[in-house]
């Protein structure tokens, strides 16, 4: 089986694709409709979005015009990360419904453990009333998987011990160069299921030289080699790009890198992100 059509399986059952299709920073409008048509032409089915990006209308738009069963397509999107209210993140989860043009969600996320304008200060309390609204939904059946988003030990550790429901997810930035051993240990004690955002690193692992040349190795293009990386890590990639060609590349990662490969990516460190 290929890996565009392999599933991981939550700890509560439910399967996910293992390879997954971004939007982050797609347009609203044509650019993010066209670019969910492709992926959903060329076999993708877990389809992620969020409020912030603002195209959830057209990710729905795209979705319906497919005419694939709602029940084959995955679906995730994400509260604002400046929500952290009880009121607020109901709230904010029916609009997404609204903006989707569905009845439920595969997969709810809480954005970020603080507002985007604020990185790094503790909201602890509010994260803790906002995921409990998110508990709610998922008890109501209108989310078949809650969890966050860029959460460390821990953020995760504030959830586990005053909510009732253990995450079924973590959607950090994960590439190689950047270390997030300490979470992904955190969330696998906790069966938590590990995604990874941004695993082109932002589109400056394609410029590497050790990853062209490795990629060339394996008879393979870059991009690709960084998301089959992300695969033996055991995390789930989410790649994102607006381009059809690119969409088709992303997915043909049926290959393996060997163990000493591994290794000389493992040593490659570095985050491009700038944040401030």
């Amino acid at each position: 089986m290929k890996m565009i059509d392999q599933k991981a399986k939550f700890y509560h059952g439910l399967h996910i694709p293992k390879i997954g299709f971004g939007t982050w920073q797609s347009k609203p409008g044509d650019e993010t409709y066209n670019a969910v048509r492709y992926a959903l032409k060329h076999g993708y089915r877990h389809i992620d979005t969020a409020a912030a990006y603002k195209n959830e209308e057209s990710v729905g738009q795209a979705l319906k015009d497919s005419q694939l069963k709602r029940e084959d397509i995955f679906i995730t999107t994400k509260l604002p990360a400046e929500i952290k209210t009880y009121e607020g993140a109901l709230e904010a989860f029916e609009n997404s419904l609204k903006a989707l043009d569905t009845d439920y969600v595969d997969l709810y996320l809480m954005h970020a453990p603080w507002p985007w304008h604020d990185m790094g200060k503790d909201y602890k309390d509010g994260n803790v009333k906002a995921y409990r609204a998110m508990e709610q939904v998922y008890r109501e059946g209108k989310a078949k998987a809650i969890g966050v988003s860029n959460f460390n030990p821990d953020d995760l550790d504030n959830i586990l011990t005053r909510c009732d429901i253990v995450p079924h997810a973590n959607q950090i930035a994960y590439f190689i160069g950047l270390d997030q051993t300490d979470t992904i240990q955190a969330c696998r004690k906790n069966n938590i299921l590990v995604e990874a955002y941004s695993p082109l690193g932002i589109g400056y692992l394609l410029e590497n030289e050790t990853i062209q040349s490795m990629a060339k190795k394996y008879d393979v293009t870059p991009a690709q080699l960084c998301i089959r990386w992300c695969i033996q890590k055991d995390t789930l990639p989410l790649p994102k790009t607006v381009r059809e060609s690119r969409v088709i590349e992303n997915k043909a990662v049926d290959f393996v890198i060997k163990e000493a490969d591994m290794k000389v990516l493992d040593a490659i460190k570095g985050d491009p992100r700038r944040f401030g």
